[in-house]
């Protein structure tokens, strides 16, 4: 397994962030590759005065891509992520910067793995999409 990557690495570590404020463009064109008509994503009008948003909200599977981001950028090519699980939880605004990151939950040196919390919070700071990840380290 890549021993650089595992070796040292303990439960609580942080893995790195990245602030993410995505325009209505991004926002609509993520959409649209999914094939997610749904008006609260484009539609200020429609997303505020018919649905009561308080703005455009963001694609929920945007948010859960850039959780996986996070834990790819992380393993920097030592390994691969086996598991993702998350949860959108509160709605994110265009307009809004969130961030996401993430910290180490246990290690497995035998398996060569390891279980991750990651998570996006919003400006607040408050945790949107929680979620869990598993990572498995490259054999060397």
């Amino acid at each position: 397994m890549n021993t650089s990557k595992i070796t040292n690495l303990k439960p609580g570590d942080a893995l790195p962030g990245r602030a993410y404020a995505p325009d209505n463009v991004q926002n609509f064109m993520y959409s649209a590759a999914l094939w997610n008509a749904h008006r609260i994503h484009f539609d200020m009008p429609y997303a505020t005065e018919v649905e009561g948003y308080p703005g455009i909200v963001m694609s929920g599977p945007m948010l859960g891509d850039w959780l996986t981001q996070c834990v790819i950028e992380w393993l920097d090519g030592a390994g691969q992520m086996t598991q993702l699980e998350y949860s959108n939880r509160k709605a994110a605004y265009i307009g809004e910067t969130v961030t996401s990151g993430g910290r180490v939950l246990s290690v497995d040196r035998d398996k060569g793995s390891a279980r991750l919390e990651v998570f996006i919070k919003n400006e607040a700071g408050d945790v949107i999409v929680p979620g869990t990840a598993v990572v498995a380290f490259d054999k060397t």
